[in-house]
């Protein structure tokens, strides 16, 4: 090799050895790069920082307009430290300093359970953000939106507070202990049975619901439109809602005993929600197997199945409601049947039969019954064959061992026992069987 060739070689050997040194950059790495559309960058140049929880592990390569308007494309290297990024990644750029400038990006690199970025990967604009300026907080304060800020303190200051605001929120203050007791437990409250997942799961929705919000902005931007509209039909009724204003106190007043008796029921409310748990947690798998079979009823009902079955029991239903109709009155008596024979007759018929005669005693009514029939043999009229008058030896009524005979005559023949046909049978107590015995001379017997 010639002294020439060999003093270009070392020469470029030199020049490439200070470029690397200086602007410390790997020729052999092959860093991840990620790529994100932002509304506005700010002052955000190459070579500007990535950080994520306040670590360094990027800088900006690129930062490209798109579409001719504010918005910009910023593509970024990252160290390997920095993976995995998730597809719900956000990415922010922030200010280093208190009055701005040095601007970096921030990145949120999303939750485990979503899918990773590949290398090249676009985070879109509705996943992207820029920090509120100081200059962006002074140009929204245009001469509109500082007329209004005025015409608010001077009602505030002058109108509510010097024309009884101030003494009516020094009345107020006693009631903010009982008013911060109840935050408190509100507070409590919101932290769920379980706090270190309950809480985590309430803000887990919110973030998805705030990410559905921020994937629409056409839909917050008529949101916000709406509560701006709604706002105004209610500055332009201030008289109305001036005089809305005792109502509302009478209102509350009278909803503080309601409001009582609901932190009254809340303990109760809380032991059936937790008893309901389960069943609410089992109802979706109960759900899931009874819509097949929801499928087919709905499909029993239709016209085609049906076919005239419809149109008979057109006829047939008008009958049958007057059935029902005059049912009732029977079903009442049936009832009060039924009642009888449940709590006075069969009770009757089970209980037992006291009696001195041996090995006849402790006998069931209902045996003792069959066991009379066996008298209609010994049938006698009273005084003629014609008489319709005539008796039935049931029992032999003379114990002739004893001299007695059972069950005795009432003491006055002519005082029959009680009869209470105004007195529903279901409520009668059972016969008394407990019937005393007599001497059997008195009956014209003998010993």
């Amino acid at each position: 090799m010639s002294a020439f060739k060999a003093g270009i070689l070392a020469i470029t050997t030199l020049a490439l050895l200070a470029y690397f040194g200086f602007s410390k950059a790997n020729p052999f790495a092959n860093p991840y790069e990620l790529k994100a559309m932002f509304r506005d960058v700010e002052s955000l140049k190459p070579r500007s920082p990535v950080r994520i929880a306040g670590v360094e592990v990027g800088k900006v390569t690129k930062v490209e307009p798109k579409d001719g308007g504010g918005a910009a494309e910023v593509t970024m290297e990252l160290k390997n430290d920095a993976l995995p990024i998730r597809e719900d990644a956000r990415l922010q750029i922030r200010s280093r300093i208190f009055l701005e400038g040095n601007f970096f990006v921030d990145i949120q690199p999303g939750s485990p359970s979503s899918d990773e970025l590949e290398d090249g990967s676009t985070v879109p604009i509705t996943r992207t953000a820029a920090t509120v300026t100081l200059p962006d907080i002074l140009d929204t304060l245009d001469s509109d939106v500082r007329t209004d800020l005025q015409s608010f303190l001077y009602e505030y200051g002058t109108v509510a507070l010097e024309g009884g605001g101030a003494k009516a929120f020094n009345r107020a203050i006693p009631s903010f202990q009982p008013a911060y007791r109840y935050g408190a437990l509100t507070n409590d409250a919101l932290l769920g049975v379980d706090p270190d997942r309950d809480v985590q799961r309430l803000l887990k929705g919110q973030q998805k619901a705030f990410a559905a919000l921020g994937d629409n902005p056409q839909a917050l931007k008529e949101l916000v439109t709406d509560l701006n509209t709604t706002a105004g039909a209610i500055a332009r009724n201030d008289e109305a809602l001036e005089a809305a204003v005792p109502a509302l106190r009478d209102t509350l007043r009278v909803g503080s005993p309601a409001l009582a008796e609901l932190n009254a029921a809340l303990p109760t409310l809380r032991t059936f929600s937790r008893e309901a748990l389960p069943g609410v947690r089992s109802s979706v798998p109960a759900l899931a197997a009874a819509t097949p079979w929801f499928e087919q009823a709905r499909g029993l009902v239709q016209q085609s199945e049906l076919k005239g079955l419809a149109a008979d029991l057109r006829q047939a239903v008008p009958n049958l409601v007057r059935l029902n109709t005059r049912l009732v009155p029977f079903l009442a008596q049936l009832r009060a049947l039924s009642s009888c024979t449940n709590n006075v007759l069969v009770p009757f018929a089970e209980s037992e039969i006291p009696s001195l005669e041996e090995g006849n005693s402790g006998h069931q009514v209902r045996k003792q019954i069959n066991r009379s029939f066996v008298g209609l043999a010994g049938e006698s009229r009273v005084n003629d064959a014609n008489t319709p008058v005539f008796h039935i030896q049931g029992v032999n009524p003379f114990k002739l061992a004893t001299g007695k005979i059972e069950p005795a005559a009432p003491p006055d023949a002519n005082m029959p026992p009680p009869h209470r046909p105004d007195v529903p049978c279901e409520t009668q107590e059972p016969p008394n069987l407990n019937a005393p015995g007599g001497d059997a001379t008195l009956y014209g017997g003998g010993p």
